[in-house]
């Protein structure tokens, strides 16, 4: 969630305070995509805290938006149905192609910009400058859903996971090396500041040193081959690594690598603001 004060006057967003649970709605898909009815339980819990927690900030509106997991759901109508029902708002429901443009606008200013945004669905890939979107697109290929798709234990199956990645970018997607190269990168999502506590060898609650941390693809591998055989005892004992994110971690570094590969990235700039700052920018700050 993001409670942030806006003025439309000189287009600015100024962030009160932020907050996460990590429910993982994707990993509670059974094999017809429904949303078990033990996971909407939760969804209700923690939005309507959430809730509770924005009006206690005496803000005028609250918003209330769904993303990759939710946009797959067949039971999609129930589950926003009963999010309204419990806390008086009903989700809108991105489409892939307003997710990645909504974490374009939060992520990015004003230069010519590209982003990789890895959520645990779907990874969104977008380029362009301000409000101007010159490509965009989204994937089926989020951490969360390769983790269950491709088991990672070992180095090698690692690099397989990486080149499923690149094969699918390269079979449906032509890129311009003189484009892409020419971008400021930038990714968005916990794949991203979890490898920059990581690099650094600090807390993952540090966001003051995560934020704005520049990766280096050289250190990405690094990461990648040392964390993928690790059990997850191992990996918990990092202090870069949230508890959270212990087990799809490598999955995620594995996504990245390959768009980072097919993509002709050296370096990308891991952002803390994404498609929460992006929504309230298009609604409220921009024509």
């Amino acid at each position: 969630m993001l409670v942030a004060e806006m003025d439309p006057a000189d287009a600015q967003l100024q962030r009160v305070m932020r907050d996460r649970v990590g429910l993982r709605v994707f990993a509670a898909l059974d094999e017809n995509n429904v949303i078990s009815s033990e996971m909407i339980c939760e969804a209700e819990k923690c939005v309507g805290a959430f809730v509770d927690k924005a009006r206690a900030y005496s803000v005028d509106q609250i918003h209330l938006f769904a993303t990759s997991a939710v946009r797959d759901a067949q039971n999609q109508k129930e589950f926003c149905d009963r999010i309204e029902k419990a806390v008086g708002i009903r989700p809108e429901v991105c489409t892939g192609t307003l997710e990645a443009k909504l974490s374009f606008l939060g992520a990015t200013d004003d230069q010519p910009s590209g982003m990789i945004d890895i959520g645990g669905g779907s990874t969104e890939i977008v380029m362009g400058q301000g409000e101007r979107i010159d490509f965009s697109t989204s994937l089926q290929i989020g951490a969360v859903r390769l983790y269950q798709e491709m088991p990672i234990a070992n180095v090698a199956q690692a690099y397989h996971v990486v080149d499923y990645v690149r094969c699918l970018l390269n079979d449906r997607f032509h890129f311009s090396d003189g484009l892409t190269r020419s971008l400021a990168w930038v990714g968005v999502g916990g794949t991203f500041t979890t490898l920059s506590a990581l690099i650094q060898n600090i807390p993952w609650s540090s966001k003051e040193h995560i934020h704005g941390f520049f990766i280096m693809k050289e250190a990405l591998c690094h990461y990648m081959e040392r964390l993928a055989p690790m059990d997850i005892t191992s990996r918990l004992m990092l202090p870069g690594l949230s508890p959270h994110r212990a087990d799809i971690v490598v999955h995620g570094l594995a996504i990245l690598l390959g768009c980072m590969e097919t993509l002709g990235i050296q370096c990308i700039r891991a952002s803390e603001f994404g498609n929460l700052e992006g929504y309230l920018k298009a609604r409220y700050l921009r024509k």
